[in-house]
């Protein structure tokens, strides 16, 4: 009996095994997403490069399952379509700066930092909407700051990376392109669909990405073939597997649960830069990372309700700009 109550779900719902083990998705889609900076250093691609291919791997299963959720609850009307696109259109942008910022100061220093937008959705609430934070969420924008300034290597000498300012200010950047993609796919979230969404955000992101690279030359449309198989890598594990598991994973767990596993994601970052590409950030950059993640953990976690006045700000703003 239970197994073929697990069947009919499957049928309903692709991805229904995760209905009752929500941490479980979270803590899978931190380890995929974990392993995106590591996978693009060792691809050796361009960043315009890395992401077109990441996005086109991809591309195939997520149509499957997305057609799998068509079939199960009919096909989704462009007026909640749109919203992803768009949001794929930001999330080109969040990827291309973030490789070109991995080039300038190592995957696991530019992983920490793409953290940060959990502290853009806090400040965009406070000024724009005039959410003001709690005293714990508001002492977390600080720490971040400072963590900020101790990773580019302004206050401490033999900072580790190519140019870690420029990586650095490119690395807030990342934060805030990839937190305007959250708010937008949040505004086309349906709690019984995964692939659909992240489907259409990432042909967008590819679209984006491939007349980019194309127009400032950066995009090389034949990588050897170790690194196809690095990209290949990478869009199965993060671009199909963690994006489909965080989908998951977020409409069913409390936010701050969602975002402390989250963090387990720039921890493994570090950890892996450390050891499968010899990274070695300095001890001053160590601190800004562990500032870093500390704000970003004050943010997220202590919140006002289980939702987050940031996150309500965000849904009634782009509520306000769709009507």
């Amino acid at each position: 009996m239970r197994g073929s109550h697990w069947s009919r779900r499957s049928r309903d719902h692709p991805f229904a095994v995760f209905d009752a083990y929500p941490r479980s998705a979270a803590v899978g889609a931190a380890v995929g997403l974990s392993l995106t900076g590591i996978l693009f250093v060792l691809s050796e691609t361009s960043p315009s490069t890395a992401t077109v291919y990441r996005c086109l791997y991809a591309l195939p299963v997520l149509w499957w399952l997305a057609r799998r959720e068509d079939a199960a609850h009919g096909r989704r009307p462009w007026r909640v379509r749109r919203w992803a696109v768009l949001a794929g259109l930001f999330f080109a942008a969040d990827l291309l700066l973030f490789h070109q910022s991995i080039l300038l100061m190592g995957a696991g220093l530019a992983t920490v930092l793409s953290n940060l937008q959990v502290v853009v959705v806090l400040i965009a609430a406070w000024i724009i909407w005039a959410e003001r934070p709690s005293l714990v969420q508001a002492a977390g924008i600080p720490v971040a700051l400072a963590g900020i300034l101790l990773i580019s290597g302004i206050l401490g000498g033999d900072a580790y990376g190519a140019d870690p300012v420029l990586g650095a200010v490119l690395g807030v950047f990342v934060a805030l392109t990839y937190a305007a993609y959250l708010l937008l796919m949040r505004k086309g979230r349906q709690r019984d669909r995964a692939a659909g969404p992240i489907l259409d955000s990432t042909a967008a992101c590819l679209g984006g990405a491939l007349v980019v690279g194309v127009v400032s030359g950066d995009f090389v449309a034949s990588p050897t073939l170790p690194g196809q198989l690095w990209l290949l890598l990478l869009a199965l594990s993060a671009q199909v597997a963690g994006g489909l598991l965080l989908a998951v994973a977020l409409p069913r767990l409390p936010a701050a649960t969602t975002s402390l596993i989250l963090l387990v994601q720039p921890v493994l970052a570090v950890a892996f830069a450390m050891l499968i590409l010899a990274e070695r950030p300095s001890a001053t950059q160590l601190l800004g990372m562990a500032l870093v993640i500390a704000g970003v953990m004050f943010g997220s976690v202590w919140r006002h309700d289980p939702d987050g006045a940031a996150g309500r700000s965000a849904d009634r703003s782009v509520r306000r700009a769709g009507t």
